[in-house]
Order: structure tokens, then C-alpha cells, then sequence
């Protein structure tokens, strides 16, 4: 099978059988995707099906990875610290209980603020900045701080206020200053250009919200906004090419990529996430789950130090620092969780299984 890559998988050290068949499980599916697998910096798969190589892909909250690795630089520098109080940025969010979440909760999923009241206000208002930020401003966190609690999109706007206001640039210029230039990518943008709208990929959902969900994301003012929980447009390509930049230590050093990368929820049950997310500071996390009928994204497989960050079941991207393999698959397919995560699961175990 032609895999697409730049190098033979096998002097990468993967199994073609086993690598044919992730992809096997990709075809049968009969999704528009992108599969990407780069193993120290050489590309062993590069894969379109049903589109472009060049098609972007909404990659939903896949994206978060992005706007922690923007925090990170600027801890990293000395404009920031992850224990500093959003507020001590921020005054007007310290309103009604909020004063003394941190940076660091935020980017752990612990501030006790899940959403801006509710999910639905929260997606209705995302493509609306002003908006959403006056909403945070005004709500009062769902449990004490400490509490791990997923947030899906609150947590963007939070943490690119904060650095906006620490660094002076908007968060979708901080985003292509500090990661999308020193990676080379010439496909990733946060809020997706008028000019390149032909080439975005429309989702497809399932169940009784599909409907609602593709009105929502299918939006022309949707996909152009700077929505930073869930707003990055992307290829497979380029999603690997950033794992693989922070393997190589190329968008921060060793010593952050620790901090970014240290457990903050060991076998806690997420309850907006519905299962036991292994959390870091702006990471979710590999390695087994200790709750029956739950799976990692990052596969069964995956080693406890691999990181990444699963978005919405539909796309996904990682990278495992002890099989040196950087890997992104994306899908136009939403809607059914317990089916679609399997299915993220299995092609990631293909893979694991082709890497030795």
C-alpha cells in the first residue's frame, strides 16, 4: 500500500501490514480524513481520503494544545506564572467567587468554571469575542476551585484574555508568532481566512443535535472566528509537524515542556468529560483508564507520556516522547461519542501496534 510519506516505514521501524491496516480502518469508514504519522521527523504516512492534502479541517477542541503552548512561552520568558491569579491580568473577571482562580487551574481544567453559565450560551456566543468575554466576566463558577471539571470553550477565551493582556497582541497573532512561524506550517490558521473558505471541510454530525451542530460549525462566521478553545483550521500535516515541534524542543525547552506535560489528575472522573481524563497544564494525557468501557484517545496502547488532545471525537493529534512519533488524524465525522472515540482508539492502536 502506498502510504504517502517521505521515507519507507520500515526504516522508520513500523510494520507496513500493521500500518495498512489503520488505514484500512480509515477507508472502511468512508469519512473525508487525513491521516499523519512522523517518527523523529521523518513522515511515514501522509494520507487524504475524500479530500485534498491541503483541505482544512475545524479541528474543535484539538486546538486547545495551541493556546497552552502560547501560556507556556510566556511563562517560559518570565511574563507570566502559571500560580498567578487570572484576575491579577484580568480585574474585571474577579467578579462573584473568581478572584482567586489561577492560570494554572484554568490550564487544568480546575477553576470550577466548566462554562459561562451553560455549554449551549457558551457555543452561541463563541463566535462573538466581546461577548463572550462579558459572559465569563459575569458568571459564578459551578464548583470550588480544585475541581476537575472539562471546560470546553471558556477555557480559550480565559486563557487568551490573560495573554493578551500580558503579551499586547491578540491571541490568533500570539498563535502565528509563536507557533505557526517557527514551525514552517503554511496550513494553520486560528479563525480561517475569507480567501481560503473553498478549502475548509464541512463537518458531518450524527443524533438527535446533528442538525444544530452542523448549523453551529458549518458557519461561514463560525470557521472565520478567533474562537481559541476549538477555532484552529489545520491539515493532518500541519498538526503533526507541531507535535513533532515539540518534541524536537523547537516551540519551548525541555524544562517547560515538563511543567506543561506534569500529571494534575490521576484516575479522577471528569464529570463534563463523562470519563477519567489524565489532565495536564493544557494537555490531556495517555496511558491506560482505570474505568471499564472507557479508552484513551490517544489508544489503549498509548504510552503514559504521550500527550495530545482529543477534540470532540472527530479529530485528534499526539505525540509520544518514548516511540519519538508525532501523529494527527482528522475527520469530518461528529456526533456519535462512544462509536467515534472507539474508532479514534483502534486506528491509533494500528499505529502503536505498526511502531514496535
Amino acid at each position: 500500500m502506498e502510504f504517502g510519506g517521505t521515507c519507507d516505514p520500515r526504516d522508520a521501524g513500523f510494520d507496513p501490514d500493521r500500518l495498512t491496516a489503520a488505514v484500512g480502518l480509515i477507508e472502511s469508514r468512508g469519512a473525508v480524513a487525513q491521516l499523519c504519522v512522523v517518527r523523529d521527523g521523518r513522515t511515514v504516512v501522509d494520507r487524504s481520503f475524500k479530500c485534498s492534502p491541503n483541505a482544512l479541517f475545524w479541528l474543535f477542541s484539538a486546538s486547545k494544545p495551541y493556546l497552552a503552548v502560547v501560556i507556556h512561552q510566556l511563562v517560559e520568558s518570565g511574563r507570566l506564572h502559571l500560580d498567578d491569579a487570572v484576575a491579577a491580568y484580568w480585574p474585571e473577571f474577579g467578579q462573584n467567587g473568581k478572584r482567586e482562580i489561577t492560570v494554572r487551574d484554568v490550564l487544568r481544567h480546575r477553576s470550577g468554571l466548566s462554562s459561562a453559565g451553560s455549554y449551549v450560551g457558551d457555543v452561541r456566543a463563541m463566535a462573538d469575542w466581546n461577548r463572550s468575554l462579558r459572559r465569563i466576566e459575569e458568571s459564578t463558577p459551578r464548583w470550588p476551585i480544585g475541581t476537575v471539571g472539562y471546560s470546553p470553550l471558556a477555557f480559550g477565551f480565559i486563557l487568551a484574555e490573560v495573554a493578551r493582556r500580558c503579551a499586547g497582541m491578540p491571541i490568533d497573532a500570539l498563535v502565528r508568532h509563536g507557533v505557526i512561524e517557527p514551525l514552517g506550517v503554511t496550513d494553520t490558521y486560528l479563525g480561517l481566512p475569507p480567501e481560503l473558505w473553498g478549502q475548509h471541510v464541512a463537518v458531518r454530525a450524527s443524533g438527535p443535535l446533528g442538525p444544530i451542530i452542523q448549523s453551529v460549525v458549518n458557519r461561514r462566521s463560525t470557521r472565520e472566528a478567533v474562537v481559541p478553545a476549538a477555532g484552529i483550521s489545520t491539515t493532518a500535516r500541519d498538526l503533526a509537524a507541531f507535535y513533532q515541534g515539540l518534541l524536537a524542543g523547537r516551540l519551548i525547552g525541555p524544562q517547560q515542556l515538563a511543567v506543561a506535560l506534569e500529571p494534575s489528575s490521576e484516575g479522577v472522573y471528569d464529570p463534563v468529560a463523562r470519563a477519567p481524563v489524565r489532565w495536564s497544564q493544557g494537555f490531556q494525557l495517555g496511558g491506560p483508564r482505570w474505568m471499564e468501557g472507557t479508552v484513551s484517545s490517544l489508544g489503549a496502547l498509548s504510552s503514559p507520556r504521550a500527550f495530545g488532545h482529543n477534540g470532540s471525537n472527530c479529530c485528534i493529534g499526539w505525540a509520544d516522547p518514548d516511540r519519538r512519533i508525532a501523529y494527527a488524524y482528522l475527520t469530518n465525522r461528529v456526533g456519535r461519542p462512544k462509536q467515534d472515540l472507539a474508532h479514534h482508539a483502534a486506528v491509533a492502536d494500528k499505529v502503536l501496534e505498526a511502531a514496535g
